[in-house]
C-alpha cells in the first residue's frame, strides 16, 4: 500500500516512532533539568549542587574551612565535590536514558530484539 507521499504505511510508522524518541529525549532532557544532584568533600565542608544535566548550580564552601585550609586544599576538595556530583549526574542520566530507551525499543516490536532485549 503507497500512501500520499509514495510511503508505505509501515515507513510512515517508522517515522512516527523517530519523532516520538526525539520527543521523549527532549522530555528527559527537560526532566534532567529539574534533578538536583550534589557532591561533599572533607564532611560537608564543601559542597556542590548540579543538575542532572550536568550543570554546576551551587557551590558552598565552609567559613571552618576557609580558615583551616590554604588555597590549594580548597581547590583539591572542590574537585572531589565537583566530580562527586558529575558522577551522580552520569548516573542519574543513564538510569533515565537506559528506561526510555527500553519504552522506545519494546514499542518497535520485533525490533527491540535486534538490540538483545
Amino acid at each position: 500500500m503507497i500512501s500520499y507521499f509514495g510511503l508505505t504505511k509501515n515507513t510512515e510508522t517508522m517515522f512516527d516512532k523517530l519523532f516520538q524518541a526525539q520527543q521523549k529525549a527532549q522530555e528527559i532532557k527537560s526532566r534532567l533539568d529539574n534533578i538536583s544532584v550534589s557532591g561533599e568533600a572533607e564532611g560537608g565542608k564543601v559542597r556542590v549542587v548540579a543538575t542532572a544535566n550536568k550543570e554546576v548550580k551551587e557551590i558552598h564552601i565552609s567559613d571552618e574551612l576557609f580558615a583551616d585550609a590554604d588555597k590549594e586544599q580548597i581547590e583539591d576538595l572542590l574537585l572531589v565535590a565537583i566530580n562527586k556530583a558529575m558522577q551522580q549526574a552520569e548516573n542519574v542520566s543513564q538510569t533515565e536514558m537506559a528506561a526510555a530507551s527500553q519504552d522506545m525499543l519494546s514499542g518497535l516490536g520485533g525490533l527491540g530484539n535486534l538490540f538483545g532485549k
